[in-house]
């Protein structure tokens, strides 16, 4: 495992090789550290403690983990013990490599080429850079398998939480969740979760997923008078919104939420038109970007 700090100006990330992970990002402002993604608590965090990891060569669940695709039927094996699910693909659990390396920018690399436990072998990418006062993250991934399949990319980042925390995140459709941690049907969004104008954060579970999201987000902290911008590539039409409780994390202290850009709907395998997964051929790319920018909350 390496971690690997870069900057320039007033921003600043920590990155480790081992999950590809974001363990802090910090906006130096007026002498203070201001926090844009929630601090790990140290610098051997797993995923699920970091401040962001990778969803690779797809995110969130796939339904019965199995699915049929061109006429072959596909499985997969659980990558956790806690959940029976195949859970995001490999990256978040894996080693990655370090390719190159400056004082603003990091590329990291993985494959996943052996086949257990999922169908898919593939090479991923990872880079992170600063620069324009903004934090950049981009992924890739590379068909590595003998027969095409539908590949997704997106990135499962922790935003800190106050009590004034508010959300700016316009989408059209809303899916229900259903037993599992399985999307259920696409309704009209809840009033309470609706962020197409600013608003709170509720104070109940949300796991769900955000259908034609436009690609961009803003997070005000009031009390830290900051403002933190997200754009996305057009690849990312859709996000997922999560608020934890205590029954799922004991220790939760709404502290922390999730929205997380995906370039495609959860359990898109099972779906119509592959709920915008990308059929990639062997030897096909798929890539997208996204742009954290902080300001100064007026």
């Amino acid at each position: 495992m390496a971690i690997i700090d870069i900057g320039k100006g007033d921003l600043s990330a920590r990155i480790s090789t081992a999950g590809g992970l974001v363990l802090g990002l910090w906006w130096d402002r007026d002498g203070a550290s201001v926090p844009l993604l929630r601090p790990a608590p140290g610098d051997d965090a797993d995923a699920l403690a970091s401040g962001c990891y990778p969803l690779v060569p797809f995110g969130n669940r796939v339904r019965g983990n199995a699915f049929r695709f061109e006429g072959r039927d596909y499985r997969f094996q659980p990558n956790t013990d806690w959940d029976p699910h195949y859970l995001h693909g490999e990256g978040w659990q894996a080693d990655w490599s370090v390719l190159q390396h400056g004082a603003d920018a990091v590329t990291l690399s993985f494959a996943h080429l052996s086949g257990e436990g999922t169908p898919y072998r593939y090479e991923a990418q990872q880079r992170f850079a600063v620069n324009d006062g903004a934090f950049v993250l981009g992924l890739s991934v590379t068909n590595r398998g003998d027969a095409a399949l539908p590949f997704g990319l997106g990135w499962h980042p922790y935003f800190p939480m106050t009590p004034e925390t508010t959300l700016l995140a316009p989408a059209t459709r809303y899916w229900t969740e259903v037993e599992g941690w399985l999307p259920g049907e696409a309704v009209d969004i809840p009033e309470d979760v609706d962020f197409r104008s600013p608003r709170s954060l509720p104070h109940h579970w949300v796991n769900n997923g955000f259908e034609d999201w436009s690609g961009e987000a803003r997070i005000d902290w009031p009390e830290r008078a900051t403002r933190l911008s997200l754009s996305a590539d057009p690849l990312f039409r859709h996000a997922f919104v999560f608020v934890s409780d205590t029954g799922f994390d004991p220790a939760f202290q709404r502290d922390y939420f999730c929205l997380e850009p995906m370039s495609h709907l959860a359990d898109g395998q099972n779906m119509p038109g592959l709920g915008d997964l990308k059929v990639l051929r062997p030897g096909e790319t798929l890539s997208g970007s996204v742009r954290l920018t902080p300001a100064r909350l007026a």
